[in-house]
């Protein structure tokens, strides 16, 4: 089929009640991850021939606004919360059934790359590919992963954010915005030598489902284009401040070598700058639905939002195929290090040599998601051989995530 075909196909198939805009904003959210984390997740290449990890925002801390734009999470949750309403308010069975099936559908495409990568490591290891290496890439691999989990936490908190929605409306999300405010009072204020080391991970929970409960309370019509604005301009005002007047860290990622991080768990600076994100999606989903009645840019939307586990699961396993047998080429030539792909990131130079292989890994993922998507779909039950192959799966998984976790 040509391409105009393919595109004209989407077209006449999309029903004519689909929520262009909200697929549009999740669409832009999802290229924002592997884009974010190409362009800031570098290399650097050892005597021994090993690859460590590294990033250019430890040298160009300039930088550091780029992932402003790039930390586009807050996005994806609000769509997340948005999406869920609907999707529960269409539920023909109960709760547990609907939760089940989303839960199911997240962690097929989990249990897939990770057993895939579990069963690689020994053969790689075995082509030369040093120990150090593997669990440099293994850690990759695993990062984004953590987004899956606390995303079917607050899928399974769907119910009581609804509940919030109807009973608080556009408030329903300040509570949580307040809990990591004194999170962050407590560990960055003037107790902070006598707070505990694990009160940062209070964070975890209300942070992620800030941006979450906001798109729920969007889905039910409790948030308009006044509580956008607010969102807009007060989520702006509390980024700058906590930015100048509290000195936050400017970078939304974490830094090799910084030890206060914005992300892990988020920071009241992740919440700012959701809330404006959020208040500016709300806003902008009028226009955005409209651009989209277009058919020829509906259609990479449509097949962006069909990916979405393939290309969050899968992009780093992209990057990292393209940087190993680069390391490898560099070390048997006696070539060293390639500007952009293994060589430090700490240079002008490298970060336009990144941009040039953005566009092979790209192409590497395509090609990888070719036939990692059939861990996306349904797998076939009922027989013996398909549950044997799900119970090596799920231990190839288990023993992946303590080799990139470092728990050996």
């Amino acid at each position: 089929m040509t391409l105009a075909g393919t595109i004209e196909k989407i077209e006449t198939q999309t029903p004519a009640h689909r929520d262009r805009a909200i697929d549009g904003l999740r669409a832009i959210a999802l290229l924002a991850v592997p884009t974010g984390h190409w362009l800031l997740g570098g290399f650097t290449l050892d005597s021994a021939g090993a690859l460590h990890n590294a990033s250019p925002l430890s040298t160009f801390g300039g930088f550091a606004p780029a992932s402003w734009v790039l930390q586009m999470l807050g996005i994806f949750f609000l769509v997340g919360g948005y999406a869920s309403v609907l999707s529960y308010r269409r539920r023909t069975s109960t709760t547990a059934a609907w939760l089940r099936q989303r839960v199911v559908r997240l962690g097929r495409p989990v249990l897939g790359v990770t057993a895939v990568c579990a069963a690689l490591i020994p053969v790689l290891y075995a082509l030369g590919v040093p120990a150090t290496t593997l669990h440099a890439g293994s850690t990759l691999v695993i990062q984004p992963l953590w987004f899956v989990g606390v995303y079917t936490v607050v899928t399974a908190l769907t119910p009581y954010c609804v509940r919030a929605a109807h009973t608080l409306g556009a408030w329903a999300a300040a509570p949580l915005l307040a809990t990591v405010a004194i999170v962050d009072f407590l560990r960055y204020g003037p107790y902070a030598d006598t707070m505990p080391s694990w009160l940062s991970m209070v964070n975890l929970l209300p942070g992620w489902l800030f941006a979450y409960q906001l798109g729920v309370s969007w889905g039910e019509g409790r948030i308009g284009r006044r509580g956008a604005r607010v969102l807009l301009i007060g989520g702006t005002l509390l980024f700058a401040a906590l930015l100048v007047v509290f000195h936050y860290p400017a970078s939304m990622v974490g830094v090799p070598g910084v030890a206060r991080t914005n992300s892990h768990p988020p920071s009241l600076l992740v919440l700012a700058l959701a809330a404006a994100q959020s208040g500016a999606a709300i806003l902008l989903r009028d226009r955005i639905g409209r651009l989209l009645k277009k058919p020829a840019l509906w259609a990479p939307v449509v097949v962006i939002n069909l990916s979405a586990m393939t290309i969050l699961c899968w992009h780093q396993t992209a990057m990292l195929a393209a940087a190993v047998p680069g390391s490898l080429l560099g070390t048997a030539t006696g070539l060293g290090t390639l500007p952009g792909l293994t060589a430090a990131p700490d240079s002008l130079a490298w970060i336009a040599a990144r941009l040039a292989w953005m566009p092979l890994f790209a192409v590497l993922l395509v090609l990888i998601g070719r036939h990692a998507r059939r861990f996306d779909g349904p797998w076939a039950s009922g027989t013996r051989t398909t549950k044997a192959r799900r119970a090596a799966a799920g231990l190839l998984a288990a023993g992946f995530a303590v080799f990139a976790l470092g728990l050996t």
